[in-house]
């Protein structure tokens, strides 16, 4: 694998990831009026775990195995604890394990849609 295809899909979970580090350590982060803050948790991680899931995978055209989908939901929670537990370094943010367990469903949402896509068009 090129360095250019290494940083192709690495680059997009890299830099979510620094986005929702970001938005995370704000004190009050935009969040649309229309939808509950709780609510966005779900689509956050899915999107997280699917580019996860694409970046551990490698660009190959076959559908995913468990030992990936695993890696890559494992990377997400992972993740999500971790900004869970720095929330409680940020004035006005409290960590919340029901944000985490949120989190964790919207992770295996993003694996299982992973799988599905690469079922679709392999």
């Amino acid at each position: 694998m090129t360095r250019r295809n290494l940083l192709a899909l690495w680059l997009p979970p890299l830099f979510y990831l620094t986005l929702i580090f970001t938005l995370s350590g704000m004190s009050k982060p935009p969040v649309p009026q229309l939808v509950p803050g709780n609510y966005l948790h779900y689509p956050e991680y899915a999107v997280l775990s699917f580019l996860l899931a694409r970046a551990i995978q490698g660009g190959g055209r076959e559908v995913p195995g468990a030992s990936l989908l695993a890696a890559a939901f494992g990377l997400a929670v992972f993740f999500a604890a971790a900004d869970e537990v720095r929330q409680a370094f940020v004035p006005g943010r409290i960590p919340d394990v029901a944000d985490w367990l949120r989190d964790c469903g919207g992770a295996a949402v993003g694996v299982a849609a992973w799988k599905l896509w690469r079922h679709l068009t392999a």
